[in-house]
C-alpha cells in the first residue's frame, strides 16, 4: 500500500470509490509466456474490482525459468542420427528451435 497511510483507512476510501479489494491466499504464482515462466514465490496477491474490471496486484520474490524447446529424448535422437556429441546437438536444437529434422541435416553437413 501507500507508506504512512493506515491500511484500514485506505480500505474505507477505496470502498467509497467503488473499488472492491480481496486478498487471495496463494502459495505460488506462475505466469507462462511463449519462451519462459515467471515464478513468484511467497506471493501476496490482491484482487481488485473497479467499475466491473478485475485486476491483480502480485508482489513477492520473482524468478524466471526459460523453457527448452526440445527434450532430452530429442537430444539423444539428434546425437544418434547425426553422430555428434551432446553439446553440438543441444546447440543446433536451440538454433533450430527444436526442429529435429533440421538439426540432424545441419549436423550431417
Amino acid at each position: 500500500m501507500i507508506p504512512g497511510i493506515n491500511p484500514k483507512q485506505m480500505k474505507q476510501v477505496m470502498k467509497k470509490m467503488g473499488i472492491k479489494q480481496d486478498e487471495i491466499e496463494a502459495t505460488e504464482v506462475i505466469i507462462k509466456t511463449k519462451d519462459k515462466e515467471i515464478i513468484v514465490e511467497n506471493p501476496q496477491v490482491i484482487k481488485m474490482n473497479m467499475m466491473g474490471q478485475d485486476s491483480l496486484q502480485i508482489t513477492g520474490k520473482i524468478h524466471e525459468r526459460h523453457l527448452a524447446k526440445y527434450t532430452e529424448e530429442d537430444v539423444q535422437t539428434v546425437m544418434q542420427q547425426a553422430d555428434c556429441d551432446e553439446k553440438a546437438a543441444k546447440q543446433v536444437l536451440e538454433e533450430t528451435q527444436g526442429d529435429l529434422a533440421e538439426a540432424i541435416l545441419i549436423l550431417k553437413k
